[in-house]
């Protein structure tokens, strides 16, 4: 399975988008600004069709250190979390 860097994905949206590569590189740069604060602020990021992105709440738990086997109480956190829109489900699906 191959992957596609952040260097790749700048270029392909250059190139989809008829714009140069800094263009790209600053639109994609701002849109995970705007995300990744947004998901601070407790704000949840919707893009119809492709998914939402949100912080949830990730309740306080028990776990074990694996060094010494001793209980430990893991404290409650937030946690980004992404879940796919119905078109990113098929598209990927289908593929």
């Amino acid at each position: 399975m191959s992957r596609i860097t952040k260097t790749d994905l700048v270029a392909q949206v250059a190139e989809k988008a008829g714009v140069t590569k800094a263009t790209a590189k600053s639109a994609i740069d701002a849109m995970i600004e705007v995300i990744t604060e947004a998901m601070a602020n407790g704000q949840k990021v919707s893009l119809t069709g492709f998914g939402t992105f949100e912080a949830r709440d990730v309740k306080e738990r028990s776990g074990v250190n694996p060094r010494t086997g001793e209980k430990i109480l893991i404290p409650a956190t937030k946690r980004p979390a992404f879940s796919a829109g119905a078109v990113l489900k098929r598209k990927v699906k289908d593929s």
